[in-house]
């Protein structure tokens, strides 16, 4: 598997670790676990509070900031279903390098500080938190029900404490 993480920061946001190469273990860490199959490609923005609500207002109509947004490019019919017709889609592979264009990921650079603060952990373990909730959401995963949440916190737990980053 080949993980291609395209990171566009438009910020000055230095949290004293490699973020591309977290970025990179985390995410390829979730798409093994999750037996992703292909080479995959995910698009990273690290941004300002008020870029994050631009986005959030124009394509969720939501008028307000958030710590991350996921925009997967697959819809699923059940989380990490490789079987669904969207995975098959051979539009959403780059013809520049046969990776599979799993989605974008917005990272509200404020949000990844203060958060981290407030629930007593380092920026890395937020912004890999972050990360790993991401790339769920990519695959299908959501928390809008009790126990889809659950699935989604214990995944996140597993494959953080996999890589060692924990609270």
């Amino acid at each position: 598997m080949k993980l291609i993480v395209n990171l566009e920061n438009e910020t000055e946001f230095d949290p004293g670790f490699d973020i591309l190469k977290t970025a990179e273990e985390v995410a390829g860490t979730i798409l093994e676990k999750e037996n992703f199959s292909k080479d995959a490609e995910v698009e990273l923005l690290i941004t300002d509070p008020e870029t994050v609500k631009e986005i959030n207002s124009e394509y969720r109509d939501i008028k307000k900031t958030t710590d991350v947004l996921s925009f997967p490019n697959t819809e699923w019919d059940a989380p990490a279903d490789y079987e669904c017709e969207g995975f098959s889609d051979e539009s959403l592979i780059d013809p520049e390098n046969g990776c599979y264009m799993l989605g974008q990921i917005v990272l509200n650079d404020r949000r990844i500080i203060s958060q981290a603060e407030e629930y007593g952990h380092s920026i890395k373990r937020e912004y890999a938190f972050l990360i790993a909730h991401s790339i769920l959401h990519l695959l299908g995963y959501d928390h809008m029900e009790e126990d889809d949440a659950k699935v989604m916190e214990e995944k996140q737990k597993k494959y953080l404490d996999v890589l060692g980053i924990t609270r």
